[in-house]
């Protein structure tokens, strides 16, 4: 369990810190579904030690959840997109291109939201809003960048 909640911290940290109060129904969960397999072991400390492998259908249920809709909430797409796109390895060259399009789409549009609000100048909006609304612009012209460099890198490799 250790080794687990370590990877995912090593993988996610920016995104997530799972306990292990979490972590062991997620697992319990994962395996009764048929997503892992476990295997008990001895390990080198002569500890009984627990062994998950990913499955077949596991990873058929990662592809579905990483090409899943995005959130309309903006928080949300943000940190989603992010983790989609860091399991985005598992994909094929064709899903992977269907995800970048999903992702830069809707940055996009977040983006042009932003922007209108601050353009309108019959909006009341106060110092503190026109602050964070110009961070998102700068955040989701960023992440579009980002998200344009890899179609172009997911292209070069089909």
């Amino acid at each position: 369990m250790y080794a687990v909640q370590k990877h995912i911290e090593d993988i996610f940290a920016p995104f997530t810190k799972p306990s292990f109060g979490a972590l062991n129904p997620a697992l319990k969960r994962l395996g009764a579904n048929g997503f892992l397999t476990s295997r008990k072991m001895m390990s080198d400390g002569g500890k009984l030690s627990v062994y998950y492998s990913i499955t077949t259908q596991g990873k058929n249920e990662l592809k579905r959840l990483i090409l899943e809709d995005l959130s309309e909430n903006p928080l949300q797409f943000y940190s989603n997109s992010r983790i989609k796109i860091s399991c985005a390895d598992v994909l094929s060259v064709e899903e992977k291109q269907r995800l970048f399009f999903s992702v830069k789409s809707r940055a996009m549009r977040f983006k042009t939201q932003a922007q209108n609000i601050l353009n309108d100048e019959y909006k009341h909006t106060n110092f503190y809003q026109k602050i964070i609304l110009d961070n998102t612009v700068c955040d989701m012209s960023n992440f579009i960048t980002i998200v344009e460099g890899l179609e172009k890198d997911n292209a070069g490799n089909s």
